[in-house]
């Protein structure tokens, strides 16, 4: 009643109206308060602590919403806002310096729209219609200012609040991108003060972090945090002895020289000794600018260092001049950010898969998170040993990354919100899927269900045997497959060759022309070669590598049936681990008797020309994986490598020359440096293929 909401029983309409709007006004100031107080805390834990809690996307969110707000209620605005100065804090450990001029943060653009909405605000301000830009790649490390006089350098500072920053100057001169004195014949300016990012290479953060895990150190959540904790070292020593490098994009100030362009700023910048990023461009219209944003969305994992957007500017500075700053972004840059690839969110429960060979495969079942613009509830987990080496725990929060179209994996725990609830992972003593007893492999950190007629591992082998790397039946998807061991119409890869029309057109939406298409591709798989069906067949650990070597060694399959455990193991790139699994599938009456009738429907048992290339820059050379690469496959690694005539071979020895490592890798990286055999990243082996 409205007696109940003023005190009065018959209020006057103006009463009624100011007591609405003084409780929305009420709303609105103390939600604006509420996101000023949380920014200038994540500001704090980012900037100061090098801790952040919450993702990029999630501040972007509640800053965007600050903004908003304070667009909407000017009245409410104040000095003091996050969204009227440059973030940032002070630690109290290092000296402050302030710099010849404020360090500016810039605008965002989230999506297509929002860019272009940049490119009309700055033309109808410039009323200009040949605006040309330059697109910097948005490295993800920590912003700092280099004072050099008459050449030499002399300071070197963090961003701080813009104004004010930390002079870490000792530190930045461990850095070898950073020249100490300025190239060139001609007289350097008297005084410079040049801009750029510090960051930590991505292979040298994996390094870094391995080594603290077994020192029992906690481990850095990502490059940036790594690249801030290194620069920020008391003991230049320790700086010294990480790998930190540094990108110059700017000039701050100087005195006795001017530019034109952002162009000339570069050519510059790279004349006088220093890295500038490689992939920066020059364009003459924005369409271009925009392919190139999005272009690099698609590729950000490709390189070996963390980028989160593209930097858009304004080339000539006479233009950027012009149209000045407005309260905390200069408005002829903006800064296009990609989704976040990182987020945060519970582990609800480590869920376990069975796979064809019988291995157990834990994976994490999260309560639903947006990733890089995607809904993720699954992850993986890698293997046991990953998840001890992070410790990390049901009920955990943990971080989860997805870089392109790699599955979403999770990073680590963070261990500061853990409630003393969560609970170690163990192996199940049954299998989730046949409950019968799991063995335990101590050797690998693996479990295995021991049933061979486990319900997962059939429906997974003829998955596998179907798949595109192997007898490539297009029209027999997961959904498919099931419904047919559903109905009884097949209990092996056999039984698919005697599929009828009347046994297809019991499928739920299977029609005569698609029971044609599906007959069809069945009939076409039968020409595959014998690499391809030994793959098929899914031996444990035979890949399509392993397929090929024993399909040019063998050439038929009668003489691998008849094969000892040793001929398999002397062939070069098969080990005893593989020669043992290999001998083992063949001595099986299951696995003959199986080999036996698809030889009876018409498959390929015998081989042709060798499968390995003799030719290209990697012949001789020999390759072993670890860990999960940036945007390759194992299976698109080996690829690569073989098509340039490298072998891959799946455990590392003596004869290996080049381990390439991704994240998370396993025990083979501490017997390759025991044996001191060179590293690789997937960058390194792309440049090596090029060649």
């Amino acid at each position: 009643m409205i007696a109940d909401l003023t005190g009065h029983a018959n209020p006057h309409p103006r009463v009624l109206y100011s007591i609405f709007v003084d409780k929305d006004t009420d709303r609105i100031t103390a939600r604006i308060s509420e996101l000023r107080n949380q920014i200038e805390y994540h500001d704090y834990r980012y900037y100061v602590l090098d801790d952040p809690t919450i993702s990029d996307a999630e501040y972007d969110r509640l800053f965007r919403e600050l903004v908003e707000l304070e667009k909407e209620n000017p009245e409410l605005s104040s000095p003091d806002s996050p969204t009227r100065r440059v973030s940032g804090g002070l630690q109290e450990k290092f000296t402050k310096v302030p710099h010849h001029a404020p360090m500016l943060s810039l605008a965002n653009a989230f999506d297509e729209d929002e860019l272009r909405a940049f490119y009309k605000r700055i033309s109808n301000l410039l009323q200009a219609r040949d605006i040309e830009f330059v697109t910097e790649l948005k490295i993800d490390g920590l912003a700092v200012a280099l004072t050099f006089e008459n050449g030499v350098f002399q300071r070197g500072a963090t961003r701080g609040n813009g104004l004010i920053g930390e002079d870490v100057t000792a530190n930045l001169r461990t850095i070898r991108t950073i020249p100490l004195k300025l190239r060139g014949d001609g007289v350097p300016p008297r005084v410079i003060e040049i801009r750029g990012e510090a960051f930590l290479p991505v292979s040298a953060f994996q390094r870094i972090n391995d080594e603290r895990t077994d020192a029992g150190e906690t481990v850095f959540a990502n490059p940036r945090n790594a690249a801030a904790g290194t620069l920020r070292q008391l003991d230049t020593s320790i700086t010294a002895s990480r790998p930190l490098a540094f990108f110059a994009y700017a000039i701050g100030y100087v005195e006795g020289m001017e530019f034109r362009t952002q162009d000339e700023v570069l050519a510059q910048l790279k004349s006088w000794g220093f890295a500038t990023n490689p992939h920066y461009r020059h364009h003459a219209n924005f369409q271009t600018v925009v392919e190139y944003c999005q272009g690099w969305e698609k590729k950000r994992d490709s390189l070996d260092y963390q980028i989160d957007g593209v930097v858009v500017k304004v080339n000539r500075l006479d233009y950027q001049k012009k149209l000045g700053v407005v309260s905390r972004d200069p408005r002829w840059a903006v800064a296009y950010k990609f989704p976040s690839d990182v987020a945060t969110t519970r582990l609800v429960k480590i869920g376990i898969n069975v796979g064809r060979t019988g291995a157990l495969n834990p994976f994490a079942m999260l309560e639903p998170v947006q990733v890089g613009g995607v809904t993720i509830r699954l992850a993986t987990l890698h293997n046991a040993d990953d998840i001890r080496r992070k410790d990390i725990r049901e009920g955990d929060i943990v971080v989860v990354k997805r870089a392109g179209e790699v599955i979403p994996q999770v990073i680590g725990p963070v261990r500061e919100k853990r409630t003393g609830e969560e609970k170690e992972f163990e192996w199940p003593a049954i299998c989730p899927s046949c409950d019968q007893p799991v063995r335990k492999d101590p050797d690998v950190a693996m479990a295995y269900c021991t049933n061979k007629s486990c319900p997962s591992q059939r429906f997974e082998s003829l998955n596998h045997f179907v798949s595109q790397g192997a007898m490539d039946i297009r029209g027999l998807g997961a959904q498919t497959m099931s419904k047919l061991l559903e109905l009884g119409l097949i209990e092996d890869a056999a039984d698919l060759y005697s599929l009828g029309e009347e046994d297809l057109s019991r499928l739920p939406g299977f029609k005569e022309k698609s029971i044609q298409n599906l007959r069809t591709s069945i009939e076409e798989s039968k020409t595959r070669p014998l690499p391809r069906v030994l793959f098929a067949l899914g031996i444990r650990h035979v890949g399509e590598r392993v397929a090929g070597l024993l399909a040019d060694h063998f050439r038929d399959v009668e003489r691998l049936l008849a094969a000892s455990e040793e001929e398999i193991s002397d062939i070069p790139g098969i080990g005893p681990e593989i020669a043992a699994s290999v001998y083992t599938f063949f001595q099986e009456e299951t696995n003959r008797e199986l080999i036996g009738r698809l030889r009876k429907v018409g498959l390929q048992f015998t081989s042709g020309e060798p499968t390995l290339k003799q030719e290209g820059p990697l012949v001789g050379k020999t390759f072993v994986i670890t860990g999960t690469l940036p945007t390759l496959s194992r299976n698109e690694a080996t690829e690569l490598i073989e098509s340039a005539g490298g072998k891959v071979t799946s455990s590392v020895s003596a004869r290996t020359d080049f381990l390439l490592i991704g994240e998370s890798p396993g025990s083979k990286l501490k017997k390759a440096e025991e044996l001191g055999i060179r590293q690789i990243s997937e960058e390194s082996l792309k440049v090596m293929v090029e060649s």
